[in-house]
């Protein structure tokens, strides 16, 4: 009898374990097993670089340059003609090779991350100029072995993420470089070398300017920039091929997508056999249990996009409420690439503003730091990375492992909690005394303590109809944000909230779209279906 009891408790047991341990098929109903792994969601932050030859390009239009220095006419064409000549007959894979990176340090790097605060790492394993950061079995020639840094920097980078206690994991943005790089296959249709065919026709270097596409394969500007019709069998094997590579010898336990599941021909088939591939690779690495995070774009026409079979991540945008499931924001100092002009980078105050406000919607934030050609950091990057480290390390319990309230905030509070511990941060300096409305129905003995981390300044307060008063005797100190930790004597899921003055984010993501546009750069916006 006992016999059978331990046999029916293992089975129930083992059919509650299931969503952990079953093995991905490269089905949507399969895939729609995937959890977000708990350390994703106490991880809040993370830092990866938009770094390649584009960042070489001595341009300020470095974010798409290896596809517009192919446009007749456009800014980062003008800017090749006097840089670096016609391309027709210095083209971009002339920029790789006088790439000089040198100087990059993949431990100074993490170090760096680290002491911002970043508990995650991601590189940029291959954008969208076809060209890999890894020793790729299937990119043999153009990958950062041989040329720029001149060394495995998604492996150096694994390494010492890893030395220093911080998730590590690879971005791609492979799958539509069929259709965006097939500018280098055109020619000038005016002017001294009007019919001269661009260096993207040589033979020679099909390699890295991929195989010339049809028109019905690509389509119009619109789908190239976004993802390619019908790519031939040939460059759909290699995408594969490289992602399983980069799955197998690298073990990511983040993995992106610059899009939905590739590609636009087959519903997503080869993508969703790569995602299985790599959930499963993890869970093997992690005790059946996978752990690896995968991040695909709900984004029109760049894929396809199934909900719940991996984690969303958002470009430039942050959610206007609470999401029931983690999502993760994006962002950067400025440009996705480095361009030499510091004065559009955002500041230190708003970039932290952003992450609050990400984490207090049960989002991560995640900081893109573009490096100079090369591979250190200017004065500025490096004055946004001590800003974090600085705040972090005095307020980061009100980020890391915190979950979020039953609202996100009021005014400008946000609000984040773990158990019975409430934090309200304050994105601006504070009057001395301070108010808070959105204890609906609290009684004074739910509050046992109240704090400003950082500070021994003593916090004196008062609560009536709901609405707390805070006061302390002296004025704030100058800081990016200021965290009051208020100990409370019941969970926070025990205790009622009110909605008060809550601010939206539809005006801030649409200000971040006509800034920077996709490409980071700015000054345009992409072309829209009719």
């Amino acid at each position: 009898m006992r016999k059978t009891f331990i046999i029916i408790v293992s089975i129930i047991l083992s059919g509650c374990n299931s969503s952990n341990n079953s093995t991905f098929e490269p089905t949507v109903e399969s895939l729609q097993q995937y959890k977000t792994p708990e350390w994703f969601k106490d991880a809040k932050f993370g830092i990866y670089c938009h770094w390649n030859a584009q960042s070489a390009s001595r341009s300020r239009h470095s974010g798409w340059y290896a596809r517009n220095m192919y446009q007749e006419g456009h800014p980062a064409y003008i800017d090749h003609l006097r840089n670096w000549g016609h391309p027709s007959e210095v083209g971009y894979k002339d920029i790789i090779e006088a790439w000089n990176a040198d100087k990059f340090d993949a431990a100074h790097w993490i170090s760096l991350f680290k002491d911002a605060g970043a508990k995650y790492v991601m590189t940029m394993a291959v954008h969208h100029d076809n060209f890999d950061f890894w020793d790729s079995k299937y990119q043999p020639r153009w990958n950062s072995l041989n040329y720029g840094p001149k060394v495995d920097v998604c492996g150096e980078m694994r390494k010492e993420s890893l030395k220093a206690g911080l998730r590590w994991g690879v971005r791609t943005h492979l799958a539509r470089s069929y259709s965006w790089f097939q500018t280098n296959k055109g020619a000038d249709k005016k002017g001294d070398k009007i019919g001269v065919p661009y260096d993207g026709n040589n033979p020679e270097y099909e390699d890295l300017y991929i195989e010339k596409a049809t028109p019905e394969q690509i389509g119009e500007e619109y789908n190239q920039i976004r993802h390619p019709l019908i790519p031939s069998e040939k460059w759909v094997t290699n995408w594969k091929n490289r992602m399983f590579d980069l799955i197998d010898n690298y073990h990511p336990d983040h993995f992106y997508f610059d899009g939905a599941v590739p590609f636009m021909n087959d519903s997503g088939r080869v993508g969703l056999e790569v995602m299985a591939h790599y959930y499963n690779h993890n869970a093997a690495r992690h005790g059946g249990v996978n752990q690896g995070v995968m991040m695909i774009k709900n984004i029109k026409d760049h894929g396809f996009y199934y909900d719940k079979i991996s984690s969303v991540v958002l470009e430039r945008t942050r959610e206007n409420n609470i999401v029931e499931i983690p999502r993760e924001t994006e962002n950067s100092t400025g440009p996705w690439f480095y361009t030499g002009d510091e004065t559009g980078y955002r500041s230190s105050k708003s970039l932290l503003h952003e992450m609050i406000d990400v984490v207090s919607k049960n989002c991560n934030f995640v900081l893109n730091v573009p490096p100079r050609p090369d591979g250190t950091f200017d004065d500025s990057s490096l004055e946004i990375l001590k800003d974090f480290g600085q705040w972090l390390r005095k307020n980061g319990e009100a980020i890391y492992g915190t979950r979020p309230w039953f609202i996100f905030g009021e005014g400008d509070i946000r609000f984040t909690v773990k158990e019975k511990t409430l934090y309200a941060i304050y994105l601006n300096k504070p009057d001395e005394k301070i108010l808070i409305s959105s204890f609906q129905s609290w009684q004074a003995q739910d509050i046992e303590s109240i704090e400003l981390l950082g500070s021994d300044e003593k916090v004196d307060w008062e609560f009536s109809g709901g609405r707390l008063e805070l006061m302390t005797s002296k004025e704030f100190e100058d800081e990016l944000a200021y965290v009051f930790k208020i100990k409370c004597s019941k969970l926070l899921s025990e205790l009622p909230y009110g909605v008060v003055g809550l601010q939206s984010s539809e005006e801030i993501n649409k200000e971040n779209k006509e800034k920077y546009g996709a490409d980071g750069d700015g000054g345009h916006t992409l072309p829209d279906r009719k």
